[in-house]
């Protein structure tokens, strides 16, 4: 990026900080160091807010450092499931986004009661708003009506949330992806490793949804607490794929021919049990009921956001994937 482009780009975001509700406000990311958290804390420094990233490993998010201007970024060592630990971090906040979820340990605590001290810290430090990013998941029971503990969770957590704070802004997004997520990753490293691969949930329905549109969205919900304060937002992007049809999509942008073998539900199920396995149960019985929007909810276009497709960006992500990755193709003259 040349200077004039730099300073273009520096001159936007002025002019977005000095418009924005958020300019100079301090925002707390709980859980702010992962993937989603990187993609909100610079939608929110944009905007002139000041943030505090609070997370079991902050130095993970030492990398938004040069995207800040001085005294505007502050990092804190957070456990989320340590009340005290998270009171501490979200004392004299203007707005909290808790942003913490995981598939293993404590998800009970984890995602369904520490979302309700979370919310209570919020109302008690006077925030304007607490966004909960919870997440589309379906159904509470697998088909052999053994609960599903990350749902429960989740489920528990927005109701815990809402109890304690009841202008609560809960966002469900679908699964979310973006260059550097570990869900096209992981497909696509297999991709190029086999020839033959096999797919588990071949006909479920997914709405992929692209990080920064999900970013964006809880941006434009704390800017405006008084007119989205108490609502649930579920964030799916514009096309329905099924695992079939991404898989396929990531090989056709590789430029790899593959063969993809669909697994019936059965020889899944057994697969997702089994020990040291990259998906679990609560994940296998969450991809097969599909990961969609409900149409009950509002969603991007309530926000004023126009979500992007995965088309967009796959071939250009995939680049690196091929063989001899940007080596592999010459420029015409």
């Amino acid at each position: 990026m040349g200077q004039e482009a730099r300073n273009g780009l520096q001159e936007d975001n002025t002019t977005m900080a000095k418009s924005s509700s958020l300019n100079g406000k301090l925002v707390v990311l709980i859980g702010g160091s992962g993937f989603v958290g990187n993609y909100v804390a610079q939608a929110l420094l944009e905007r002139g807010a000041r943030l505090r990233i609070a997370s079991r490993n902050p130095e993970q998010a030492f990398n938004l450092k040069p995207l800040a201007n001085l005294g505007q970024l502050q990092f804190a060592r957070c456990d989320a499931l340590d009340r005290q630990s998270v009171e501490r971090c979200i004392e004299g906040a203007d707005a909290v986004v808790n942003l913490v979820g995981a598939f293993a340990g404590n998800l009970k605590r984890l995602m369904g009661e520490a979302p309700g001290w979370m919310a209570e810290a919020a109302k008690q430090t006077g925030a304007d708003a607490f966004v909960h990013v919870s997440a589309i998941t379906g159904r509470l029971r697998g088909e052999d009506d053994e609960i599903i503990e990350y749902a429960a969770a989740k489920q528990l957590g927005e109701e815990r949330a809402r109890e304690a704070f009841d202008r609560t802004i809960v966002m469900r997004p679908s699964i979310v992806f973006g260059k550097d997520d570990d869900f096209l990753n992981m497909f696509a490293k297999l991709i190029r490793t086999f020839p033959v691969l096999p797919v588990f949930g071949p006909d479920a329905q997914l709405q992929l949804v692209y990080v920064d549109d999900v970013a964006e969205a809880i941006a434009r919900a704390l800017e405006d607490p008084a007119a989205h304060g108490g609502k649930v937002f579920e964030l799916g992007g514009p096309e329905k794929l099924t695992m079939m049809d991404i898989n396929r999509r990531i090989a056709a942008a590789q430029h790899r021919k593959r063969t993809f073998l669909a697994v019936p539900d059965p020889i899944s199920g057994v697969f997702a049990a089994l020990p040291g396995t990259p998906m679990g149960r609560d994940q296998w019985e969450m991809l097969k009921g599909g990961n969609t929007v409900s149409g009950e909810c509002p969603g991007f276009e309530d926000l004023g956001i126009e979500p992007r497709p995965l088309s967009l960006f796959l071939d250009r992500w995939m680049t690196r994937y091929r063989k001899h990755g940007r080596f592999a193709e010459r420029l015409s003259a």
